[in-house]
């Protein structure tokens, strides 16, 4: 499977998850442009890093709550590649923006969050779509949980944004089938060196070993190479008929039931396989 001569944006690939995409289409041949909104260094730093590859790419800076400079990185696309074949909508605001309960949340903050996700997708599929060749491909990265369930109350915000974000994809991909464009949401499910990071350390030990006891049936949380290798899956030719959906990848944990505890479910854990 090779992306040689093909043109990637990935948003929000200074580090992280977007990093981990932004080296797996690197890997296979494609010039990447690196959007970062603050951390200028770790964006070059994942320059530096999709060079060591042999690939190339540039820099973009933005803020993808405010639309203009959203289409202000696709004009820098099109100064610099003049085409486009992959968009990864990837970028998401910090928590402190966003996360507050139902009850209590501000429409700024609300704003923030959905700015960033529907409405950033929604300029941004558009734009994308403008400067595509027949065949191209786009992927939003979300996470269905939290637009599916209502527990996480503050996350209500990214919640709907997300959500909204998911809607687009199907209406995307039915517009843009004509031409050959598919249109796919990922939902990832925990994953090192992502939003977990920046939780409390006793949070983040609680949510891993939660997962590792077998809440993730395979055993362990994700890595952003394992994000980036669906996505260049799905930009491959080979997944050309593939498009509307929203696809988890999350080691088996959106199949598991929160009604029932794991000893009842008799889940395998490598706890048990071990004793």
């Amino acid at each position: 499977m090779s992306l040689k001569g093909k043109n990637a944006l990935i948003t929000g690939s200074s580090r992280g998850i977007g990093r981990g995409i932004a080296l797996k289409l690197a890997q296979q041949g494609a010039r990447v442009a690196v959007h970062y909104y603050q951390n200028e260094a770790a964006a070059k730093a994942t320059l530096a890093k999709i060079r060591e590859l042999g690939a190339d790419g540039f820099l973009v800076q933005a803020d993808v709550c405010r639309m203009e400079e959203v289409q202000r990185i696709f004009q820098r696309v099109k100064e610099e590649f003049g085409t486009l074949d992959i968009f990864v909508s990837n970028a998401r605001t910090e928590a402190p923006t966003f996360y507050q309960p139902l009850m209590d949340i501000t429409l700024d903050k609300w704003d923030t969050a959905v700015d960033s996700q529907a409405k950033a997708f929604l300029v941004g599929a558009r734009e994308a779509a403008a400067l595509m060749r027949d065949g191209g491909r786009i992927i939003a990265i979300t996470y269905a949980p939290g637009g599916r369930f209502g527990s996480w109350q503050p996350w209500v915000a990214m919640g709907a944004g997300k959500a909204a974000m998911e809607v687009l994809c199907r209406y995307f991909a039915v517009a843009l089938a004509p031409r050959g464009i598919t249109v796919n949401a990922l939902s990832p499910g925990w994953i090192e060196d992502s939003v977990l990071n920046s939780l409390p350390e006793a949070m983040q030990q609680t949510i891993r070993s939660w997962h590792q006891d077998g809440w993730t049936p395979m055993g362990r949380l994700g890595t952003p190479g394992d994000i980036g290798n669906a996505v260049a899956l799905l930009c491959s030719e080979e997944a050309e008929w593939i498009t509307g959906q929203l696809i988890d990848v999350d080691g088996g944990a959106s199949l598991m039931d929160a009604h029932l505890p794991l000893s009842i479910q008799q889940v395998p854990t490598k706890a048990a396989e071990a004793a």
